[in-house]
């Protein structure tokens, strides 16, 4: 199939980033997967998955922790503030991710 349509997209830099990560571990390219994308909308009639808010794990979800869970994590927290035992975010996310 010939390609010669363009788009021209506006992203942040770090959802960028976090993609090209991401896609150059799967060995695709940019814009290999942006028309994998766009087949599949052309394909199924609509988004290709349900957009939806991701639940955090419960060991760090407040809203579904009890009152002395929550207490119980702030407190190990801040022992752990106090006594040095810190990781850095740069030492906790993996390269190309975005926070």
């Amino acid at each position: 199939m010939e390609k010669t349509a363009t788009l021209n997209l506006r992203v942040s830099p770090e959802v960028k980033s976090s993609a090209e990560y991401v896609l150059d571990q799967l060995g695709i390219p940019m814009s290999t997967a942006i028309t994998m994308y766009l087949k599949q909308i052309a394909l199924t009639g609509g988004i290709p998955f349900t957009p939806r808010i991701p639940s955090a794990p419960r060991a760090v979800d407040a809203d579904r922790m009890s009152d002395d869970e929550l207490r119980s994590l702030i407190s190990s927290r801040i022992t752990d503030s106090v006594s040095g035992n810190l990781t850095s975010l740069a030492d906790a996310r993996h390269p190309g991710e975005a926070y």
